[in-house]
């Protein structure tokens, strides 16, 4: 939506009364029956990433910005935790899942997920270095150095992608 200088502003865009945020909903496909947010979780966070701020939020809805807030980091948090039981379900399907014990070098693990992808007949779409990255970008807190300090699994799937998950 243009304001008057011709200017746009994504606060000013889209989510004004009730409807618009019941409308915002449908679009994106929420619904409350199958979905681990809340309605009022969805509403603020559809009206959050449409760059609309937690005070216009609360005085659209009825509350405080304080509530807003709250209803948000709650929704992200069953986000997080829903995107964790997701990774653990593909892990429990993927075909190949290799432990990294505690005192691993960093630059071993490639070899040994390539070995058991070749083993598995997997063709793995990585170089070892776009593998050590990616581990140890999915396992910031568990690798020191070049040492793995925490058990590791890593999992392929079948379409070749690579999971990292912390014990």
């Amino acid at each position: 939506m243009a304001e008057q200088d011709g200017s746009t502003t994504q606060e000013n865009e889209g989510v004004e009364t009730r409807a618009d945020v019941d409308e915002l909903l449908a679009e994106c496909g929420f619904d409350a029956e199958t979905s681990t947010l809340t309605r009022r979780q969805a509403e603020v966070l559809a009206m959050r990433e449409r760059g609309r701020k937690q005070e216009t939020i609360a005085d659209l809805l009825g509350t405080s910005r304080a509530n807003v807030a709250s209803v948000e980091s709650r929704a992200r948090e069953n986000i997080a935790k829903s995107r964790t039981t997701v990774a653990f379900a593909d892990a429990l399907s993927a075909p190949v899942r290799v432990e990294i014990t505690p005192g691993t070098d960093l630059y071993e693990i490639p070899d040994e997920v390539f070995e058991v992808c070749d083993e598995a007949g997997m063709k793995l779409h990585h170089t070892a270095p776009d593998l050590m990255k990616l581990i140890s970008d999915a396992a910031i807190d568990a690798i020191q150095g070049r040492e793995v300090r925490q058990r590791l699994f890593v999992t392929v799937a079948d379409d070749g992608t690579v999971q990292v998950q912390t014990a």
